[in-house]
C-alpha cells in the first residue's frame, strides 16, 4: 500500500469537520484539517452563535419595554446603540474561538492549514505549492447563502447572514427575503430593536417544514411584535433607492406592492460550498443540493466521504456533528454505520421557539401512517403563568399502537423541553415512563408530564373502569351536584 501523509484529510472546520477532527485525533489517527476561512465555521462566525447572542438582547429589551407586564412601572428607553450589540457578539463568539482554536486542535495531534484546497487526485490536494496525501479524506465545507436571479437585486445594497450580525447601526426598516428559520428568527430580533421589518415570503406559510398550526403560533407571535408578513408574495425587481432599496412584489390577489426599507436581508436557503476543489477532475459527482452520498456519506470514491451541509440533508449545526461523527466510524474504525435522520431534532429560536423530532402531521399524512393527535397549551401550564409565557402548545403524535411518533412544541424554551422526548424515543422508553414520572413543581417541564399522562388519564378514568371500581370497592359516586 502506498504511504500517505495523513489517515485522514479533512477540509472544512466547521461542526463536521471539528467533531471529526477531534474525534479520529482520539482513535489515534494523524489527521490534517484544512480551513479556507475561520475555524469555527459558519455557525460561530455568522450564523448559530451570534444569532441567538443577538435573540438574547433583544428579548432583554423586549422585557424592559413591556416592564408594567409584570407589575413593575413602564420603562421609555433610548434608541439602540447596534455598535455596542455588535461588541457583545464579537466577545461571545471571540470566547468561543478559543474552543475552535488551531492551538487547541494542535494539542490534540490535530495539523491545521489555511488555505484553498483542490484536489489534484483522489488522494492528494495542493494548498499553494505545497501537497497533501491522505488515506481517507472528508469534505465538510459547508455552505453559503443562496441569492436568487431577482431583476434588481445584485446591484442593491442587500445584505446576508454574513453582513448582518455585524452592521455598524441599527437600521430604521428591514425587508427580509424568506420565511424560514434565520428570517423568523432575526425579524422577531430586529423588530424588538426597534426596526420595522417586512417579511416577503414565496409560500403560503412561514417555516414551510412545520405543520401549519404550529407555524401559525409563531407567525402571530411575530406580528404581536411588529412584524408585518407578506405571503404567496412573488418578488418582481429590487430597487436601488437612495434611502436604501424598493422592493415590488406581485401579491395573491394580483396587485401589485412596493416596499421600501433601508437594508434588505436575503434568507433565501443556502448553496454547498463546492466549487473550486477540483471535484468533478476526480470524478465526485454532485447535485444541486450537495454531493450525492451512501448511507454511510460516502462519495462515488468510498475512502472520500462528505458531512454537514455539503450533504444536502439537515442543514444544522447538530446535524453536522453527527455527521462528522458517523464519517469517523467509518473512515477511521472501519465500521459499516449509517447515517440516521428519522429522530433528527430541531429548533426554531424566536419567541416562542419552536422545536420538533419525528413526524409531524404533514410527514405522517404523506407516509400514509394512522395517527392520533394529542395537545396541551401552555395556557394550563402554573409556571408559564406565572413568567407570562403562556403563548403556544405542545403536541404529541402517537400511531395506531399507542407508540409516540413526533413531538412538535411551540411554546417558551421549547428547545429545552423537547430533550426528554429526544431521549424517549431514540431510546425507544415508554410514555408511561413519562407520565409517572415526578416533575418539579412548578416547572414549564410539567407540559411534557401532563400531555403524556392525557394519553392514559383517557383509558384509567373511564366509564367503564369507574363502573368496575363502583363494584368491587362499593364507591358511592359523586358528593357535589
Amino acid at each position: 500500500m502506498a504511504p500517505f501523509d495523513f489517515d485522514i484529510g479533512i477540509i472544512g472546520a466547521g461542526s463536521a469537520g471539528l467533531t471529526a477532527a477531534s474525534g479520529a485525533a482520539k482513535f489515534g489517527a494523524k489527521v490534517l484539517l484544512v480551513e479556507r476561512e475561520k475555524m469555527g465555521g459558519d455557525c460561530l462566525h455568522y450564523g448559530c452563535v451570534p444569532s441567538k447572542t443577538l435573540i438574547r438582547t433583544a428579548k432583554a429589551r423586549h422585557d424592559m419595554l413591556h416592564a408594567e407586564r409584570y407589575g413593575l412601572p413602564k420603562t421609555e428607553l433610548p434608541p439602540v446603540d447596534f455598535h455596542a450589540v455588535k461588541e457583545r457578539i464579537l466577545s461571545v463568539v471571540t470566547t468561543i474561538q478559543q474552543h475552535d482554536s488551531p492551538e487547541r486542535f494542535c494539542n490534540l495531534g490535530v495539523h491545521v492549514e489555511f488555505g484553498e484546497p483542490r484536489f489534484t487526485d483522489e488522494h492528494t490536494i495542493r494548498i499553494g505549492s505545497a501537497s497533501h496525501t491522505a488515506r481517507s479524506w472528508l469534505i465538510a465545507t459547508g455552505s453559503s447563502p443562496a441569492v436568487p436571479d431577482i431583476p434588481g437585486l445584485a446591484d442593491a445594497p442587500y445584505i446576508t447572514n454574513r453582513e448582518l450580525f455585524y452592521l455598524d447601526r441599527l437600521p430604521a426598516s428591514l425587508a427580509i427575503l424568506g420565511g424560514g428559520p434565520i428570517a423568523a428568527e432575526m425579524a422577531q430580533a430586529f423588530a424588538r430593536l426597534g426596526t420595522k421589518v417586512t417579511v416577503i415570503q414565496r409560500s403560503s406559510q412561514i417555516l414551510t417544514r412545520e405543520d401549519r398550526d404550529m407555524a401559525a403560533v409563531i407567525q402571530t407571535a411575530l406580528e404581536a411584535d411588529g412584524v408585518i408578513f407578506h405571503l404567496s408574495a412573488q418578488v418582481a425587481e429590487v430597487k436601488k433607492t437612495i434611502a436604501g432599496c424598493s422592493i415590488v412584489i406581485h401579491k395573491p390577489d394580483f396587485s401589485t406592492a412596493d416596499i421600501e426599507a433601508e437594508a434588505l436581508l436575503v434568507a433565501l436557503g443556502r448553496i454547498p460550498n463546492l466549487e473550486g476543489l477540483g471535484l468533478q477532475e476526480i470524478g465526485i459527482k454532485r447535485n444541486s443540493g450537495g454531493l450525492i452520498l451512501d448511507n454511510r456519506l460516502r462519495t462515488s470514491h468510498s475512502h472520500i466521504y462528505g458531512a454537514g451541509d455539503v450533504t444536502g440533508a439537515y442543514q444544522f449545526t447538530h446535524a453536522a456533528g453527527y455527521e462528522g461523527g458517523v464519517a469517523v466510524t467509518n473512515a477511521i474504525l472501519h465500521l459499516p454505520r449509517k447515517v440516521d435522520y428519522a429522530l433528527m431534532p430541531w429548533c426554531t429560536y424566536t419567541d416562542p421557539e419552536l422545536a420538533s423530532i419525528g413526524m409531524n402531521e404533514s410527514r405522517a399524512r404523506e407516509a400514509g401512517i394512522e395517527y392520533s393527535v394529542w395537545q396541551e397549551p401552555f395556557s394550563a401550564n402554573d409556571r408559564a403563568m406565572a413568567d407570562g409565557a403562556v403563548t403556544g402548545l405542545i403536541k404529541l403524535l402517537l400511531d395506531k399502537s399507542g407508540k409516540p411518533i413526533g413531538i412538535q412544541i411551540a411554546g417558551p424554551h421549547a428547545g429545552e423541553l423537547i430533550a426528554p422526548w429526544i431521549g424517549l424515543m431514540n431510546t425507544g422508553g415508554k410514555l408511561s415512563g413519562l407520565a409517572g414520572a415526578v416533575h418539579p413543581y412548578p416547572t414549564l417541564a410539567e407540559i411534557n408530564r401532563k400531555i403524556a399522562g392525557n394519553v392514559f388519564a383517557e383509558k384509567i378514568f373511564s366509564d367503564r373502569v369507574k363502573s368496575a371500581l363502583r363494584f368491587f370497592f362499593n364507591l358511592r359516586g359523586r358528593a357535589c351536584g
